[in-house]
């Protein structure tokens, strides 16, 4: 009869062991899910900052190449 007591708590330290690795598997995933969620908001803010960068950088390249056509013009006096 010993034996089966012994056998029993044997088992319940087994089971909570493999309880505990579970809730800590359930944990890591869930961290991970998060992180990855916050990871694509922050590329797709990442994303759309470059966009607005570039679109400034073709605006300022566009202006750039209007104004020294401006300047090729003689400069009129006014008498």
């Amino acid at each position: 009869m010993p034996w089966l007591i012994a056998v029993a708590i044997v088992l319940l330290v087994g089971l909570l062991f493999a309880i505990d690795r579970a809730n800590k598997a359930i944990k890591r995933i869930r961290r991970r899910r998060e992180a990855n969620r916050r990871l694509v908001a922050a590329a797709a803010v990442a994303e759309a900052n470059n966009s607005q960068r570039k679109a400034a950088a073709e605006a300022s390249k566009a202006l750039t190449s209007l104004i020294p056509a401006i300047q090729e013009h003689d400069i009129r006096h006014v008498r």
